[in-house]
């Protein structure tokens, strides 16, 4: 065989191998992209597993704060198994059914998860799609934006749903973005634009610090309001922000704020009583200053002195009634002064 044989040789193989992994990886394409099993206005509906079937056993209360990323798997079946086994619902703002996949495949355990992608305001009062939240065992929101939610939702039949859905003492939860709603206040991010940390110290009153509540009222978070990506993020100082507001705003120094790192969670049952989870690393943050802020003025960076920070981790109970924290991971202290957040002992937060 000639030297320019083999070379167009070469150059045929490379090809058919070219060609068989686009084929492969439209195929994978394929079935894990799947079409809406209907659309209503302004929402797409998807489902796997027998949306028919019985719930397998009592459903329990409880609430999922997952903190973004990835979740804790032992988390996310605490959940499934306080909704009976049975019927889980997604809802979330934007893409399709690869959470629904995810949570049916990875996790399992239930007989059915539902997906509804609510994206308009055409959808808010459609009875179909409100069928599929009234009938719902256990409720998750996914990530993205909040201020869809908020926007959206707040004072429609969807809000009154979801407060009726806890009320019956089945599960609520959500993650990153569904994780901002659940509390009692909720940083809206009505302007779509993340707030960094700095900004929100160096003016608590300012546009972009949009506070929202008479929300979801669930069990035992009425006076928190969380935030996510917490640690990786470097939002201690904007939660802190937003505590200090609330409480000279709402003269309610038992205000408090509850930071979920990525990758973890924490669930609480129906007494109150919050377990958490991570997967190696990454803690929940309790920050409960039990003191109004001296002074906010419009315009003027935030003083705020010895605020307690404490460190929830694996081996950590909350009791969200009294916020008791047993074996606590850390224990640290937060300044501010004139917008400069400090926080002692560091060595204590590694």
């Amino acid at each position: 065989m000639t030297n320019r044989l083999r070379y167009y040789n070469a150059r045929a193989l490379l090809a058919v191998l070219l060609l068989c992994s686009c084929a492969e990886i439209l195929a994978a394409e394929a079935t894990t992209t799947k079409a809406p099993d209907w659309v209503g206005p302004g929402y797409e509906h998807y489902a796997v597993g027998d949306v028919t079937a019985l719930r397998p056993r009592p459903h329990l209360p409880g609430l999922a704060l997952m903190g973004g990323g990835e979740w804790p798997l032992e988390a996310f079946r605490w959940f499934v198994a306080r909704a009976g086994g049975g019927h889980i619902l997604v809802l979330r703002a934007r893409g399709g059914d690869e959470l629904q996949q995810e949570i049916y495949n990875d996790v399992g355990g239930m007989t059915s998860v539902e997906t509804l992608v609510i994206h308009d305001e055409d959808a808010v009062e459609d009875p179909r799609l409100l069928a599929v939240i009234a009938r719902a065992d256990g409720i998750f929101i996914g990530g993205g934006d909040q201020s869809n939610y908020v926007r959206l939702w707040k004072g429609t039949a969807i809000n009154r749903l979801l407060d009726a859905h806890v009320a019956a003492g089945r599960p609520i939860g959500g993650t990153s973005a569904g994780l901002a709603v659940l509390g009692g206040y909720v940083y809206g991010c009505l302007d779509s634009i993340s707030l960094r940390s700095e900004d929100a110290l160096e003016d608590p009153t300012g546009s972009g610090v949009t506070l929202v509540s008479d929300f979801l009222h669930l069990p035992y978070l009425a006076h928190l309001i969380t935030d996510t990506h917490f640690a990786a993020r470097g939002r201690q100082g904007r939660l802190i922000a937003f505590v200090a507001r609330l409480a000279q705003e709402r003269d309610d120094a038992s205000i408090t704020g509850l930071g979920i790192d990525e990758d973890t969670a924490m669930v609480v049952d129906g007494d109150g009583i919050g377990r958490f989870y991570n997967r190696g690393t990454g803690y929940a943050w309790l920050i409960r200053p039990l003191q109004k802020p001296a002074q906010i003025v419009a315009g003027q960076p935030l003083t705020y002195r010895r605020i307690p920070i404490v460190g929830i981790g694996p081996d950590s109970t909350l009791d969200l009634k009294s916020f008791r924290v047993t074996r606590p991971a850390f224990n640290a202290m937060a300044d501010v002064r004139h917008g400069a957040l400090v926080i002692t002992p560091r060595a204590a937060l590694q």
